[in-house]
C-alpha cells in the first residue's frame, strides 16, 4: 500500500475511534423522543400532575390515592394527567390544543377536589332562592334582531307562561320566512348543544309539502325525536289529547282554494255514509302566521304538556316527552326571520333542581359501589357521564348497575370530567366520596375530548380491575349485562374480539355541522366501528390501546367510536386478527324489544326497563 494512502486510512480510523469514544461517554445523557407517525405530525407528552403529596403516575392511570373518607376502598379513584404539546403549535392537531386547554383550565380546581369535604351529603346553594324571579321581561334594546336568548333561571312550573310579541319578515333571498321558538335545557358539556325541550317551528311556505306547516319536537343529546306536524287538518279524534286539548287545530288557506275542495269532499263522504250534518258548524281559522303581521304567541305549561296560543286562539298542544321535567327548561331561544317587539315570562317557580341536586341523589348505603374485587373480573363497564348528570347516574345506580353489585364477575364505574361551574364540581366531589363509583378525569369537559375518557376506561379495565372484557357505554344507555356477556362468549376460542353494532363503509361528512376536514381525516371511508353507546373489546385490545398511548403512537380522532374502530383495525393488522361481532341489538337509536343495550333512555326509562327486566321481560318502555 502506498505510504500516502496508508496514512490517510490511519487518520480516518483514529477519527472514527475518537467519535465512538465521545459517543460512548455522552450516550447516558441522550434522550430520544419517539418519532411521530406520518399521519400525526406532532409530539405530545402525557405526564401526571397533582399536589405535592401525590406521586407521579402513568398517563390517565387511576391513582391509588383515594378521597379521604372512613372507608377508602369505596372511594372514587382520581386519574391525574395533563397534556403538554411539545410540537410547534402550527403543526399540533386541534385535539392536542383542545386537550391542553382543558387540562390547564381544570388544574386550579384539582387541589380543592382532593381536599376533605366538611359534609358527606350534597347541599343546595344558599343563594338559590334569591336568583329565582317569578317573572322575567327582556329590555327592548336586546330585541333588535334574532337570534335572541332569554334565561329562565329556575325553569318553568305548571301554570308558567312565556309570551312573545313579534312579526315574521321575509329574509333576503328566501322564498318565505320561517322561525323557531324553543325552550332549551342546560348544556351538559362543551361542544354538545343544549337539549331542545320544546321546538316550535312555523314554516310559512311549508317544506316538502309546499303548504304552511308547524313542526313541534324535542332534541336530546343532539338527536331529534319523532316530530309532531300540524299541517292544516285537525288532530284525529282518537289521538291522545293533552289536558283535554287536541294536538293540532284545523286551519285553512287564506285563498280558500283548499277550503272549498275540502268541504266538497267532506259533504260527499257524509252523503255516502249517511252521516247527518252536525248541528253546530265549527269556524275554521287561518294559518296563524303571516309575513308582516304582528302576532302574540303564548306558551303555557299544563299538567300534561305545553299549550301554544296565537292571538288568543289555541294552535297546538305538545305532550311532555319522557325524560324532561318542567324545571329543565332554563332558557328561551328565538331564531329565524322575526322582528321581535317584546318577550316576557310569568308565574315562574322559585327553585330549580340544578341548585338542589340532592333531590336526585338518594344518599343510601344500598346504592354504594362494592369494593373493587381482588381477583380479575370478566367484564368491566366504563360509563361516560357529565358532571351535572346527577339524575342519570342515580338512575343507573338504581337500575342495571345493581347487577354488578350482586355479582363478582362485573364492575362498573362512571368516568366524569370537570364542569365549568364550581357548585357542580362541589356536588360531584361529594357524590364521588359517598358512592365510590366515579373516576374523575381531571380536564374540563369537552365533546371533542371524549376519546380521552375512552382511553381511561381501557386503562382502568386492564390495569386496575384486570377484566377479560372492557365495555364502554353512556349514562343514558341501559345495559343487559347477562345478554352482553352471552354475546362476547360466542367469540371462537376466546380470541381478540370487538362486539357491538358495527358500521361498515361509513363516509365522513365534508360539509355541514358534523363536517370532518381532510386534515382531520384524509381517507374516504372510516374503518369498521361500533356505535359509541355500547360496545365491548377484549382485554388484549384494551392493553394495546393503553400501550400505544403511553408510547405516543396512538392516533387520536375527535369521534371516539371511530377512534376505537381505527385502533382495533390497526391491532388486527399488526398483532393478530380480530373477530368482529355485529348485532343491531346493541341499539343506537333508542330501544326495541329484545335489546342488549338501549340508548337515549331517560332516568325514568332506566327504572322502568329495570322493573320489566326483573319480571322477565326485555321490553321497551314508552317512546321518548
Amino acid at each position: 500500500m502506498p505510504p500516502k494512502r496508508a496514512c490517510r486510512l490511519a487518520l480516518m480510523l483514529a477519527a472514527a475511534g475518537y467519535l465512538c469514544f465521545l459517543l460512548f461517554l455522552e450516550l447516558p445523557s441522550v434522550s430520544v423522543a419517539p418519532v411521530a407517525t406520518a399521519d400525526r405530525p406532532r409530539r405530545r407528552e402525557l405526564e401526571a400532575r397533582s399536589s405535592s403529596s401525590i406521586t407521579t403516575s402513568a398517563p390517565l392511570r387511576p391513582h391509588t390515592r383515594t378521597f379521604p373518607t372512613p372507608d377508602p376502598p369505596r372511594c372514587a379513584r382520581l386519574a391525574l394527567s395533563s397534556i403538554r404539546v411539545r410540537a410547534n403549535p402550527s403543526s399540533a392537531s386541534s385535539i392536542d390544543a383542545a386537550a391542553s386547554s382543558a387540562f390547564a383550565a381544570a388544574a386550579p380546581l384539582l387541589p380543592h377536589l382532593l381536599s376533605p369535604s366538611a359534609s358527606s351529603s350534597p347541599s343546595p346553594s344558599p343563594s338559590a332562592p334569591a336568583s329565582c324571579p317569578a317573572a322575567v321581561s327582556v329590555p327592548r334594546d336586546r330585541l333588535a334582531s334574532t337570534p335572541v336568548a332569554v334565561e329562565l333561571p329556575c325553569g318553568m312550573a305548571v301554570g308558567s307562561r312565556v309570551t312573545v310579541v313579534a312579526r315574521p319578515r321575509r329574509r333576503e333571498g328566501a322564498a318565505s320566512s320561517q322561525f323557531m321558538v324553543e325552550l332549551l335545557g342546560t348544556k351538559a358539556v362543551q361542544g354538545e348543544e343544549p337539549p331542545r325541550i320544546l321546538h316550535f317551528n312555523p314554516r310559512l311556505a311549508g317544506d316538502f309539502t309546499g303548504r304552511p306547516v308547524i313542526e313541534l319536537n324535542t332534541c336530546y343529546r343532539m338527536q331529534w325525536a319523532l316530530p309532531q306536524r300540524c299541517e292544516g287538518p285537525a288532530s284525529r279524534p282518537d289521538d291522545n289529547r293533552v289536558d283535554g286539548e287536541i294536538k293540532c287545530e284545523e286551519w285553512t288557506r287564506d285563498d280558500g282554494a283548499k277550503t272549498e275542495e275540502s268541504s266538497n269532499i267532506k259533504w260527499l263522504l257524509n252523503t255516502l255514509i249517511g252521516k247527518p250534518e252536525p248541528d253546530k258548524v265549527s269556524v275554521q281559522q287561518a294559518y296563524p302566521f303571516a309575513e308582516g303581521k304582528l302576532f302574540v304567541l303564548t306558551i303555557r305549561a299544563g299538567l300534561e304538556g305545553y299549550h301554544v296560543n296565537v292571538d288568543g286562539q289555541h294552535v297546538a298542544s305538545f305532550p311532555y316527552r319522557t325524560g324532561y321535567n318542567l324545571e329543565d327548561a332554563t332558557g328561551l331561544s328565538l331564531n329565524g326571520d322575526l322582528d321581535i317587539e317584546s318577550i316576557s315570562a310569568a308565574h315562574l317557580p322559585k327553585s330549580h333542581p340544578s341548585f338542589d341536586p340532592q333531590r336526585y341523589l338518594e344518599m343510601s348505603e344500598q346504592w354504594k359501589a362494592s369494593p373493587l374485587p381482588t381477583e380479575p373480573v370478566e367484564l368491566f363497564i366504563g360509563i361516560l357521564s357529565a358532571a351535572n348528570h346527577f339524575a342519570e347516574r342515580m338512575a343507573v345506580r338504581k337500575s342495571w348497575m345493581i347487577a354488578t353489585r350482586r355479582s363478582s364477575n362485573s364492575v362498573a364505574r362512571f368516568f366524569v370530567a370537570l364542569n365549568g361551574k364550581k357548585e357542580v364540581n362541589e356536588e360531584l366531589k361529594k357524590e364521588a366520596e359517598f358512592f365510590g363509583d366515579i373516576v374523575l378525569v381531571p380536564f374540563m369537559d369537552s365533546y371533542d375530548l371524549v376519546v380521552l375518557k375512552t382511553i381511561a376506561i381501557a386503562e382502568y379495565g386492564v390495569r386496575v380491575v384486570q377484566a377479560k372484557y372492557v365495555m364502554k357505554c353512556d349514562d343514558d344507555t341501559f345495559v343487559r349485562i347477562d345478554a352482553v356477556l352471552d354475546q362476547v362468549k360466542k367469540v371462537k376460542n376466546g380470541g381478540s374480539m370487538y362486539v357491538g353494532n358495527i358500521n361498515y363503509y361509513h363516509r365522513p361528512l365534508r360539509s355541514g355541522k358534523w363536517a370532518v376536514t381532510y386534515e382531520e381525516w384524509e381517507e374516504e371511508v372510516y374503518p369498521p366501528y361500533a356505535n359509541g353507546p355500547g360496545y365491548v373489546i377484549s382485554s388484549d385490545i384494551a392493553e394495546y390501546i393503553v400501550s400505544e398511548f403511553d408510547n405516543q403512537k396512538l392516533r387520536l380522532f375527535k369521534m371516539e367510536d371511530v377512534s376505537m374502530g381505527m385502533w382495533v383495525q390497526k391491532f388486527s393488522k399488526t398483532r393478530q386478527p380480530v373477530e368482529y361481532s355485529h348485532d343491531v341489538k346493541f341499539f343506537q337509536a333508542g330501544c326495541f324489544d329484545g335489546y342488549y343495550t338501549a340508548h337515549y333512555q331517560s332516568p325514568q326509562h332506566m327504572i322502568c326497563l329495570w322493573r320489566k327486566l326483573q319480571s322477565g321481560s326485555a321490553q321497551c318502555c314508552n317512546a321518548r
